[in-house]
């Protein structure tokens, strides 16, 4: 039994909307509307950012110190300590296990790893 590109194509449309209509997906897109919608960790993400920035820019320099590293490390803790982002990492973590699974049903029969290497020619 063969099947047709345009079939595959169907079964790849069906695949994608049975994955954005799963519950670990919804989970995922309401977890990430709450962090969107939080002024208090939408600020902290800012910080995290600003203070990442900071850090790259003066490792790049050969200016960065253990403080920096400190600060960023605490900063990230605080905003992962928050109950919003709690929710969304572990929404996304769900949906990224969820979504690791379909990899392996695809790869199996193909023998390939169908999210990582089907596309590559070469590699290390």
């Amino acid at each position: 039994m063969s099947t047709s590109a345009p079939q595959l194509e169907d079964l790849g449309r069906k695949l994608g909307e049975a994955i954005a209509n799963s519950p670990a997906h919804e989970r995922f897109e309401e977890a990430q509307a709450a962090v969107q919608d939080d002024d208090d960790a939408q600020e902290r993400i800012a910080e995290v950012e600003r203070l990442r920035d900071e850090f790259v820019a003066a490792r790049e320099v050969g200016e960065a110190t253990q403080e920096q590293i400190q600060e960023l490390q605490r900063a990230q803790n605080d905003l992962h300590s928050m109950p919003v982002m709690e929710e969304f990492l572990d929404a996304q973590d769900a949906l990224q296990r969820q979504l690791e699974e379909i990899n392996h049903s695809i790869s199996d029969p193909l023998a390939v790893d169908f999210g990582g290497e089907a596309g590559g020619c070469c590699h290390d």
